[in-house]
């Protein structure tokens, strides 16, 4: 039985077989032999890498440094905040054994590290002079996501980073918040070319432990909206039971203010979403691992020519500083190579062939719009640089029409549900602030407030679910 090696399903017909398929085929990760894991292959792994080194730069020139924190918590630990560990309960790991010894106290695998850092905290502050104290760690957390699974989506183990950090007052605190989400912002549309949404999680949807939430939500081509980022004011909701203290300028002993936030490997899924086709992976020129293939195309007779050309074009390139290989595998056909980097969603291909030598010119195949054209050898470097960036702005334009197209308004709660129900997306609304209609609105349609914005417009209609005058914008959808 010969092996389906391209994408087999439109994404318009079938779009969860159609992700998976681009994850496994493309080479970005494949399933690991224990439910609810996944494996990050050298593919996906590198356009991680990318994200990585420019989250991590960014991050280093505000003033935060790097640390390491082992995977294991006490359960003692995780219980001294308690609606943070009533709200991680249910996906927690446990380790109960050494070997076939049973442990004294339970030790919970990472969901995430807030307890853990907040007892060093304690220990390594104790006065204004060792603040502001910000720290990042990139690491793996464990949640214990095993019923409804999507790889880099949901699984039960991701890579991200999540940040730490302690202030002598709110305000502090307050701008780090909001900074931290604009680095996320810059790096999601400037890098990941996919437009956002900001603003704050209702105190439903806030991190089980903070005191607000501000989060950034992206549409994706289904009509189910994606969180990407998520930066949390903590208040002094883990430094009091934690004992994080510092003595101020007039030796008066103050509680530390505090704020977490993170992104993980979900972006990754985000843009295979938003900017796939039928073919595969359209990776944006910023993130990708190759920006540009060689593809030398030759026969018997002239393949040390080709080659050697396309290894000089690779060269001046790279002397470019653009990410370049050449495929130079004999074992495959050129139009299977073709197919094959253009299911890797490589942004730009370059064709070389022994006519083209001979005209000093080579071909160039960008995979956003499969345009084709020829360059002569000596604009080659220029020409490249330049449709890369066109590509990179042309990927972001069309995603944030996509977000437009997929961002509605409802006044009743027939409407939400028959504009969710057709088209999904998000869905501006009014609500009056409750509780009690955020939960009616959920039990009717299953869609959750994603986002509450920044400069939320008050008064617009009546409350979607109780009918109140006195109302604020928000967005409504189904997530994954």
């Amino acid at each position: 039985m010969t092996k389906e090696i391209g994408i087999t399903v439109k994404k318009s017909l079938d779009f969860s077989d159609w992700y998976t398929q681009c994850v496994l085929k493309s080479g970005i990760a494949d399933y690991s032999p224990s439910k609810g894991f996944i494996i990050l292959r050298p593919y996906g792994y590198a356009i991680w890498e990318i994200i990585r080194e420019t989250l991590d730069e960014e991050l280093k020139k505000t003033g935060h440094k790097n640390g390491f924190l082992p995977v294991l918590i006490p359960e003692s630990l995780l219980t001294k905040e308690k609606d943070h560990f009533d709200g991680f309960l249910p996906e927690v790991f446990w380790v109960t054994k050494s070997g076939d010894c049973d442990l004294g106290e339970k030790l919970a695998v990472r969901p995430t590290s807030e307890t853990l850092a907040y007892s060093m905290f304690s220990k390594w502050i104790s006065s204004y002079r060792d603040l502001p104290l910000k720290l990042n760690f990139w690491n793996s957390a464990l949640r214990a996501e095993i019923k409804s699974t999507k790889p880099l989506i949901r699984n039960s183990e991701f890579l991200w980073q999540e940040g730490h950090t302690a202030h002598a007052d709110e305000n502090e605190a307050n701008k780090e918040v909001r900074m931290i989400l604009d680095i996320y912002k810059m790096l999601i549309e400037e890098y990941l070319a996919i437009p956002t949404l900001s603003g704050f999680k209702t105190d439903k949807e806030r991190f089980v432990g903070a005191k607000y939430t501000t989060c950034l939500e992206s549409a994706m081509p289904d009509g189910k909206a994606l969180q990407m980022a998520t930066s949390h004011h903590l208040g002094q909701n883990f430094s009091k039971p934690f004992e994080i203290k510092f003595l101020d300028k007039d030796t008066a002993e103050q509680y530390v203010w505090q704020t977490s936030w993170g992104i993980s490997w979900r972006v990754i899924g985000a843009i295979i979403m938003v900017h796939g086709d039928d073919k595969g992976l359209i990776l944006p020129p910023k993130i990708s691992p190759t920006q540009v293939i060689i593809v030398p195309i030759y026969k018997d007779e002239s393949k040390t020519i080709v080659k050697q050309k396309a290894y000089e074009l690779e060269q001046k390139l790279k002397d470019s500083l653009i990410r370049v290989q050449t495929d130079d595998r004999d074992e495959y056909t050129s139009g299977w190579k073709f197919n094959d980097w253009e299911m890797k969603g490589v942004p730009l291909r370059v064709n070389i062939g022994l006519r083209d030598i001979q005209e000093n010119q080579v071909e160039l195949i960008r995979r956003d719009t499969k345009e084709r054209f020829y360059v002569k050898e000596r604009e080659l470097v220029n020409q490249t640089l330049s449709i890369l960036e066109k590509i990179q702005s042309n990927m972001f334009d069309r995603a944030k029409n996509l977000l437009q197209e997929n961002t509605r308004s409802a006044t009743t709660l027939e409407e939400l549900l028959s504009v969710l129900d057709a088209t999904g997306g998000f869905v501006a609304c009014s609500w009056c602030g409750k509780r009690e209609c955020e939960d009616l609105v959920k039990e009717k349609t299953t869609a959750d407030i994603r986002i509450v914005p920044f400069n939320a417009k008050n008064n617009i209609s009546s409350c979607i679910g109780c009918g109140n005058q006195e109302t604020i914008e928000v967005y409504f959808g189904r997530a994954y």
